[in-house]
This record gives structure tokens, C-alpha cells and sequence, in this order.
């Protein structure tokens, strides 16, 4: 068992076409009341933003696979199961983790969904356009524009504030993911990369939702979360008025930060190093 009465760790994921500076603020505030705050990046996302916008091949041929693995393997080589959360494709990361097993409790924010998930909205579409209107670009990696950024990512602030995020936190993103994860995750044969059990048991999972997040909208979240009903893990969701895709960082979103670690340490679970899953043999 867990000798604290709560974790002291948490881990930060986050999603596509940022790193893990997109963190620095929920870092630093957490660091502050005494966590230890963790913030992995992809591989082949350790390097700079400037710098990644300069060679983004680097990223083009990366896995969910070699991703999910890393990750976990972050989370296994600390002493108490943390506390993770992830925003974006990392709230889709932070799923599949817990789905093996591993974590506290977890908060996935604004996530992307996990196979099985239909939902797709108008605005949805129209985000995800920049990287779908090419096939070539399943090979590439794909940036947005500062243009499309404000529509996907930044919709709720002005402009101007979008342009300076924009700056200071954009990257390209893996186009293979886009199209495989995106559009035809839920049309291949079999298990795909993103596939979970939802009917493992696993640490307790809050899904966070913007009302006004256009690449991830709430009904996206909702049906996520009600996928994992077959689960007798604990399953939340809360919906924040007036929020985008861009929740960790506009302004209030000290609000999300706070509720997502209330929740999460309200409902962890103590140390008992649940054994993961077995894994299931994918249909031929």
C-alpha cells in the first residue's frame, strides 16, 4: 500500500501538434503545492518547438505504439502509481494507460477518442480538414496555419492572444494519426492502434470537456466516457461553459487545473499495483 494518503506525482501528457511546453503553466502550479510534476514528451518530440518546426520529419513516422510504451514506461519506473492526465491525443494516451493499469486516477482533457467513438461533429471536420485534404499528407507531417490554429485550437481568445500561442507552442503533427486515428480508425477490420477494453478495470478516469472546443467538442467527450460504462472503474465527466480546445492555457485555466487534481486525488486509489489486463487477441 501507498504509505501517503495520496499520490505525490502526476504525470502530464500532451496531444498533437504541441510538446510538452504546452504544460508549463499546470507544472509550475502544481510544483507549487508540492508535487512532483512530470511532462514526457513523444518520442521524437524532446526537442524544441523552433526546432521542430525547422525538421518536423523528425516526427513524421512516429507510433501510438512506441508512444503508449514510453510512457508507460515513465509511469512504471516511478515509486507510487501517479496521478496522469492528458489533454488532447494525450487524454486518448491517458486512457490507454490506464487501461493497462497503471495510475491513480486520470483526467483526460479535451481528449481525442478512443476506437469505437462515432461522434463527429461539424467543427470537428472542419479542424481536422488541414490535415485530411491531402492524402499525401498521411506521410507527412502537417502543421496548421496561424489561421487554422485559431479555428481548432484557440477560438474562445482574440487573434492577436492566438498568434502569440500560436508562437510560442505550435508544431506540426503526425499526419499518418490523423488519418488513421481520426478518420479510419472506426472503418479497418480488427483491433486498431487506439483500441482500449472498456470493460477493464482500471484507476478512475474524469473527462474533461470544453463547450466550446471545436476540434474536440463535448459530444466527442461524452460518448468517450459513456464507452466506458462496461467498466466498474469510476467514470466522471464535467463540462466547462465558455472553454476551448485551448483550456490549459486560456485564461482561467487555473479553474481546470484545480478541479482535475481535486477529483483526481478525491477518488485515487492506493498503492495495491494492480496486475494490467490481459490483452485480447484482435479478430481476424
Amino acid at each position: 500500500m501507498n504509505s501517503s494518503p495520496n499520490p505525490d506525482t502526476i504525470v502530464l501528457v500532451h496531444g498533437l501538434w504541441v510538446t510538452p511546453r504546452s504544460w508549463e503553466a499546470w507544472k509550475t502550479h502544481y510544483e507549487a503545492q508540492g508535487f512532483t510534476v512530470l511532462t514526457p514528451a513523444y518520442p521524437g518530440f524532446e526537442i524544441e518547438v523552433e526546432a521542430l518546426r525547422e525538421h518536423p520529419e523528425v516526427i513524421a513516422d512516429a507510433t501510438v505504439p512506441e508512444t503508449v510504451d514510453y510512457l508507460a514506461s515513465v509511469v512504471e519506473a516511478l515509486p507510487h502509481p501517479p496521478i496522469i492526465m492528458g489533454h488532447s491525443f494525450g487524454g486518448l494516451l491517458t486512457q490507454m494507460l490506464l487501461a493497462r493499469g497503471l495510475g491513480a486516477a486520470g483526467a483526460a482533457i479535451n481528449s481525442a477518442p478512443t476506437e469505437g467513438v462515432r461522434v463527429t461533429p461539424l467543427s470537428q471536420a472542419r479542424s481536422l480538414f488541414p490535415a485530411l485534404k491531402n492524402p499525401a499528407n498521411f506521410h507527412k507531417a502537417v502543421g496548421f496555419t496561424p489561421e487554422e490554429w485559431h479555428y481548432a485550437f484557440t477560438n474562445t481568445i482574440s487573434r492577436e492572444e492566438s498568434d502569440r500561442a500560436y508562437g510560442r507552442y505550435a508544431i506540426p503533427a503526425p499526419g499518418h494519426w490523423v488519418w488513421a486515428y481520426g478518420l479510419l480508425a472506426n472503418f479497418q477490420p480488427g483491433h486498431q492502434e487506439t483500441w482500449v477494453d472498456y470493460s477493464a478495470d482500471r484507476a478512475p478516469l474524469l473527462f474533461i470537456g470544453g463547450s466550446e472546443d471545436h476540434i474536440m467538442p463535448p459530444s466527442v467527450n461524452r460518448s468517450n466516457a459513456k464507452h466506458w460504462a462496461k467498466s466498474p472503474a469510476v467514470t466522471d465527466y464535467q463540462e466547462f461553459a465558455g472553454r476551448s480546445h485551448w483550456t490549459c492555457a486560456e485564461p482561467g485555466w487555473e479553474a481546470v487545473a484545480d478541479y482535475a487534481l481535486d477529483w483526481a486525488l478525491q477518488h485515487a486509489e492506493p498503492d495495491t499495483r494492480r496486475t494490467p489486463p490481459e490483452s485480447k487477441e484482435s479478430p481476424a
